[in-house]
């Protein structure tokens, strides 16, 4: 797990947004690359030397924002307007009729499993690749989360085999669109309503990302984004909820405002349940989210763009696949690029070792993430004492066994990450890419010395 790294780390580099470059015819195959040059580590010189897009990236419109908020004297949501507003504008970009804005994706998460008052004795389908956020907010309840395998060429949740997880417990189906690519929802949609049971997206890293034309997290009774600051839209922390279900909407208002009801124009209602909490976004985000909003739709093409180019590209080179996309797929949002990486085309070179070159031609990445559900965190679970004394013994036992998820475990051998921020660069920039990988290969047994 040592090697397993952390996507929120790989944002400091620097470079130039170079998207004015992005529409102009190319040519360019993997096989007419240079490689002539010797790998860096072989006495070379990098194939990406200059370093990508910083990020975040922001301007006049964004200090404005932060000292707008500071001069109204209004900083928090039930005292300001700012929240409100961008609940209003991001409700509209993403084509749903209601968004309410959280202190984190997490939060997000948690609050709409807090408004279907999920508790000790239920259970949440979800994927075993993903953060351990979508984990944490179900164990948070006392709930069991049920890890789902991967479909290995896509890196989502393999739909298919929910229905056979699903049990008189099952009370959530939570898919998460990994990397900002979208899960096959028409299965999953086919499922929830057979079962008639409420799916709530974790689209946290898939702002803007389309299945048949329309924005992920708007297909199930509710939806997660997250605005960490490694997210394509971000403010440091924050989060939002989507729905088109009013009556859900005002109970996730409820439940991040401590359980009771609101003043705010968007949100005039009573309290319900009997539980709450404060996940409030505050107005100094929302304001800056407001101000990132009006690039969003620019950058999300740009990587849209960019990463069909390195598909057609990588698909060249023998032992890298790049994710495959569902036929439904109509964008992607692509906070992450992965692909998968077999040792067999590259001399046997391992893929940490692939890894460590790879960042040294300046093109970084990571391994993206493990198997959480062989991770010692997840494991420990089993003999918690609450846990224990809900379900037993027996049941956790169980529970350990049902988790297993063999395709999942050959994934987290092979996946490869690259970042957003790469990806708002110009097409040379993914041609170096390409150029790196090339180089890695074709001296490959050298740098396995």
């Amino acid at each position: 797990m040592e090697n397993k790294m952390n996507r929120r780390k790989f944002l400091g580099t620097t470079g130039l947004l170079g998207s004015s470059l992005l529409f102009a015819p190319s040519f360019t195959t993997a096989s007419s690359l240079k490689t002539d040059i010797k790998p860096v580590m072989l006495g070379g010189s990098k194939a990406h030397p200059k370093g990508f897009q910083s990020w975040p990236i922001y301007g006049v419109s964004e200090e404005q924002a932060l000292i707008n908020t500071l001069r109204t004297g209004k900083w928090g949501r039930l005292d300001g307007h700012t929240t409100a507003s961008f609940e209003s504008e991001y409700a509209k970009m993403l084509g749903v009729k209601h968004s309410l804005g959280v202190s984190s994706g997490t939060a997000a998460l948690y609050t709409m499993l807090g408004a279907l008052d999920l508790g000790p004795g239920d259970e949440v389908i979800m994927p075993v690749y993903t953060f351990v956020a979508t984990y944490n907010v179900i164990t948070l309840n006392y709930a069991l989360p049920v890890f789902i395998d991967s479909d290995i060429e896509t890196f989502q949740i393999d739909a298919k085999k929910i229905e056979p997880a699903i049990t008189p417990q099952t009370k959530v189906i939570m898919p998460v669109h990994i990397g900002g690519l979208p899960a096959d929802l028409d299965t999953i949609l086919n499922i929830s309503k057979k079962y008639n049971l409420p799916v709530i997206e974790d689209a946290c890293q898939a702002h803007l990302a389309e299945w048949k034309g329309k924005k992920v997290g708007t297909y199930g009774l509710g939806g997660a984004f997250s605005f960490q600051s490694s997210k394509n839209l971000n403010c440091a922390e924050g989060g939002a909820i989507s729905s088109n279900d009013e009556s859900f909407i005002q109970r996730c208002y409820a439940f991040h405002n401590q359980g009771q009801g609101g003043t705010s124009t968007s949100f005039a209602v009573g309290g319900s349940g009997t539980r709450g909490v404060n996940m409030r976004l505050t107005e100094f985000q929302s304001g800056l989210l407001l101000a990132q909003m009006n690039r969003l739709e620019q950058q999300a093409c740009i990587r849209d763009k960019n990463a069909s180019y390195l598909n057609k590209m990588l698909s060249e080179i023998p032992g890298i696949s790049p994710a495959k996309l569902y036929d439904g797929v109509t964008m992607g949002a692509y906070h992450l690029y992965m692909f998968r990486y077999n040792p067999t085309h590259f001399a046997g070179m391992s893929l940490n070792r692939f890894l460590e070159v790879l960042n040294a031609e300046g093109v970084p990445c990571s391994a993206g993430y493990g198997p959480m559900n062989k991770s010692e965190y997840v494991q420990k679970l089993a003999t918690n004492k609450h846990y224990l004394k809900i379900y037993g013994e027996k049941t956790m036992k169980e529970w350990l066994e049902r988790n297993e998820c063999p395709q999942n475990d050959k994934l987290t051998k092979q996946g490869v990450w690259l970042f957003q921020n790469m990806l708002l660069g110009s097409r040379t920039d993914m041609e170096q890419i390409v150029e790196a990988i090339r180089k890695i290969q074709k001296y490959a047994t050298e740098l396995n010395k």
